[in-house]
């Protein structure tokens, strides 16, 4: 089975990569960058092409279409969804893929001057002997998730391709700038017709998720005063030392590279600043709801208490919500976890299940009334130069797609 589809999954992923669809955060459009439709438009056509029915592209981007089903008795629509952007946080411009054959366990030189090295990304070791897909080192890959959409629709195209298999409807979706927390904006659940999906998106082989953070962006914005440096005295106010004593009121030691598992966090994005304006743009993130709660409260405190100082407007904070922990929806339609994990089972992986430090168009997409765990897609050091994907993760995830057909239809006699 998997020598049948090994060929056809990587020149998919390597046709994928090579378009460039990065999306951009904070723009007041939809989808946030042009390019992104270049895939879009694209996969519309190959999946035309395979056999899939009702293929569609709506005014927003997003792509759809169906596998029919093979079985005459009643089976849950299920459906598979992978996002189309690549993250604004490194380009992906003119991505330059390089293929390691047999690894051989020791450091990969990516160019002259960076190195993909096991004592940095210890990960590498359980890859040896594998076919591993790198950058040349100067863009990210996009196996975030352009690996998905590969297995998506290598497993849908094997599916077509194999009626004697048995299974109930297959929607496959794909969507734009997930990237940027907006994925699921306008997904139309119904038209999709799914009773409970899965998003190709996760890391390492194994991974199975079904709890996320709860996620917000938070901007803050500072409004100065320059007057001459030497004449300044109770006249000038600067913008971006009040920046800098916003950040430093927030706990230093709750930041992304000092947690992990369930710890939440505050992380500045990006920041600019000068005396007369200043912005911070951070994401708040916590698996539990209350202590969400109080983050975002704490952000908008210390926001009003630097406004307290002055008479007129200088401090502008907002908070919004991106997304919530899935857990709360998953569980409602929990047989789309059981059945996930019984596939990877079946296919020889061992179920790795724990909460994503990140959200997933699955996130949002659960209460939105599509229950939505989330598979591996292969890919690792994801949002830089240093990302790769194994061919042979990348295989699995396709079998395990499409087990978990197989299992559906199973489970529904």
């Amino acid at each position: 089975m998997q020598t049948e589809w090994r060929e056809k999954l990587v020149k998919r992923f390597l046709k994928y990569v090579s378009i460039y669809t990065e999306s951009e955060a904070f723009v007041d459009k939809f989808p946030s960058t042009e390019r992104q439709w270049d895939l879009a438009n694209y996969l519309v056509e190959e999946l035309k092409s395979i056999g899939l029915e009702d293929v569609s592209i709506d005014e927003n981007g997003y792509v759809f279409g169906y596998v029919p089903s093979t079985v005459d008795h009643e089976v849950p629509t299920i459906g598979f969804v992978s996002h189309m952007d690549t993250s604004p946080d490194f380009t992906a411009e003119n991505v330059k893929p390089q293929i390691w054959e047999n690894y051989d366990g020791g450091d990969i030189q990516l160019n002259e001057n960076m190195i993909l090295s096991p004592s940095e990304f210890p990960e590498l070791n359980l890859y040896k002997g594998n076919t591993i897909i790198t950058t040349d080192g100067t863009t990210l890959l996009g196996a975030d998730d352009k690996a998905g959409i590969a297995e998506i629709v290598t497993a849908a195209e094997y599916l077509v391709a194999h009626p004697e298999i048995k299974h109930g409807r297959i929607a496959v979706g794909f969507t734009p700038d997930e990237e940027v927390g907006r994925g699921a904006d306008f997904f139309n659940v119904e038209k999709f017709g799914a009773e409970w999906g899965y998003t190709m998106d996760g890391s390492e082989i194994g991974e199975l998720e079904y709890e996320n953070f709860n996620a917000a962006s938070a901007i803050v914005t500072f409004k100065g005063k320059s007057v001459h440096p030497g004449y300044a005295k109770n006249k000038m106010i600067n913008a971006a030392n009040l920046a800098m004593e916003f950040a430093s009121q927030l706990p230093n030691d709750e930041v992304p590279e000092l947690t992990d598992d369930r710890e939440g966090f505050f992380h500045l994005a990006k920041m600019s600043g000068s005396v007369t304006e200043a912005r911070l743009q951070y994401i708040i993130r916590d698996h539990d709801m209350e202590q969400y709660e109080a983050r975002k409260a704490l952000f908008l405190q210390i926001a009003e208490d630097i406004q307290e100082r002055f008479d007129h407007e200088v401090v502008v904070a907002t908070v919004e919500d991106q997304y919530f922990n899935m857990i709360e929806k998953v569980k409602e339609k929990f047989q789309s976890v059981e059945i996930a994990e019984q596939a990877l089972k079946d296919c020889g992986v061992t179920p790795n299940i724990k909460p994503i430090r990140g959200g997933t168009d699955g996130a949002r997409l659960s209460f939105m009334g599509l229950p939505c765990p989330n598979i591996f897609a292969g890919g690792h050091n994801f949002h830089g130069p240093y990302e790769y994907v194994p061919v042979e993760s990348m295989e699995k995830a396709t079998e395990i797609i499409v087990r978990i057909a197989e299992i559906t239809a199973e489970t529904s006699k």
